[in-house]
C-alpha cells in the first residue's frame, strides 16, 4: 500500500507561526527570482541561442572550441544583467537578511541566501537597502553565489588564474554590438580570439567567471554546514533540478526541518514540501514573510530602484 502523501499548505498564518520559531533560516534561490527584473532564463535567452545545447556554451571544452560564440552568449547575458533592476522578492530578502527587520519575524533566527543566479542582482539589492538605511544599521549579509558571477573575469592562464570583477559595457570592443544581433536572430559573427576579454594582469584570454557544467559551485563546505543547521528552508523560483542546490530542501527535510516553496507553478520537487505558494516571487513572497513595502523599500526614491548596474557600481 503506497503512503499517503499530504499536499503542502498553503496557510500563510501557518507558514508564519514555523518562521516565527525557526533559528536557522535559509533560502534557495532560481531563476524565478529574477523574473520580474526582465532576465532571461539560461535556455530563454534570445531565440538564436535555443539552437544550441548547453555544452556549446557553459562547459570548458564548449568554450575552448569556440570562445567566441561563447563570449558572445555570455556578452549579451551581461548586458541584459546591466540593464535589469532588483525586484521586490530581491529587496524582500535583502530586508530579511538584516537582523533589526528578522527580530520582529523570526526572532534569534539567523538568515544565509544560497542563489544560483548569477545576474548580480540580489548583492545590489543588499546595496540598495544599505545606501538608504539609517548610518550604523546595515549589517553584511550572509549570501553566497555559488554558480559565480557574469560580471566576475577569469584568467585563463593555469599559472596567473587572476579574477577580476568587472562591470564595462561593452567588455571589449570585440563583442560591442553582438547583443543586438542576437535580438534580431542574425548568425553569429566570429570574433578574433585576439579581439575577445583579455586578462588585464597577464594578457591571457578570459573566459566569463560563472560556473560551468562539470565546475564545481562556490563555497560549498561552508554551504553544506550551514545547510545542515538550517530548520526552514525557502525554495525560491527554482524547480529544483541543477544538483547540489536541488538537494539543500531535502537535507533540511531529513533533517527534521520545514520546507516552503515559492514559485510560479508547481514542480515535482516540491510534493513532499510542507507549504507551497504559487505566484510571482515578488508579491508572494513579501506577503508570506510579513513584510511591507517600508521594510525592503525603505524612503528609496524611484530613480534609485531603477539605477543599472554601472550606476550602482561605479
Amino acid at each position: 500500500m503506497r503512503p499517503i502523501i499530504v499536499p503542502p499548505s498553503q496557510d500563510i498564518k501557518a507558514f508564519q507561526e514555523v518562521l516565527k520559531t525557526s533559528k536557522n533560516v535559509i533560502a534557495v534561490a532560481g531563476a524565478g527570482l529574477s523574473a520580474a527584473s526582465g532576465i532571461p532564463t539560461f535556455r530563454g535567452a534570445g531565440g538564436m541561442w535555443r539552437k544550441y545545447v548547453a555544452t556549446d556554451l557553459a562547459t570548458p571544452e564548449g568554450f575552448e572550441d569556440s570562445p567566441s560564440l561563447v563570449w558572445q552568449f555570455y556578452h549579451y547575458r551581461r548586458e541584459s544583467a546591466r540593464k535589469a533592476s532588483p525586484n521586490d522578492a530581491h529587496r524582500t530578502l535583502a530586508a530579511f537578511s538584516q537582523p533589526q527587520i528578522r527580530q520582529r519575524i523570526a526572532p534569534g533566527a539567523t538568515f544565509t541566501l544560497i542563489t544560483q543566479n548569477v545576474d548580480n542582482l540580489s548583492p545590489r539589492a543588499n546595496n540598495e537597502l544599505a545606501e538608504h538605511l539609517p548610518p550604523g544599521q546595515y549589517q553584511e549579509p550572509s549570501l553566497f553565489e555559488m554558480h559565480g558571477r557574469l560580471f566576475d573575469v577569469l584568467c585563463t592562464n593555469e599559472v596567473c588564474k587572476h579574477v577580476e570583477f568587472n562591470l564595462a559595457s561593452p567588455i571589449c570592443d570585440g563583442l560591442a554590438g553582438t547583443e543586438d544581433l542576437v535580438e534580431q536572430g542574425v548568425i553569429d559573427p566570429i570574433v578574433d580570439e585576439n579581439k575577445l576579454p583579455r586578462c588585464t594582469k597577464c594578457g591571457s584570454l578570459a573566459r566569463p567567471g560563472v560556473v560551468w557544467f562539470g565546475e564545481m559551485p562556490h563555497k560549498l563546505e561552508q554551504i553544506d554546514e550551514i545547510v545542515g543547521k538550517a530548520d526552514l528552508c525557502l525554495v525560491v523560483g527554482t524547480s529544483s533540478v541543477v544538483y547540489p542546490a536541488a538537494g539543500y530542501a531535502h537535507q533540511v527535510k531529513a533533517n527534521g526541518g520545514k520546507v516552503a516553496v515559492f514559485n510560479l507553478e508547481k514542480t515535482d520537487g516540491d510534493r513532499k514540501s510542507d507549504f507551497r505558494f504559487l505566484g510571482a516571487c515578488e508579491e508572494i513572497l513579501p506577503k508570506a514573510l510579513g513584510l511591507t513595502k517600508n521594510d525592503f523599500s525603505p524612503d528609496i526614491p524611484s530613480a534609485a530602484k531603477t539605477k543599472s548596474a554601472g550606476d550602482i557600481f561605479s
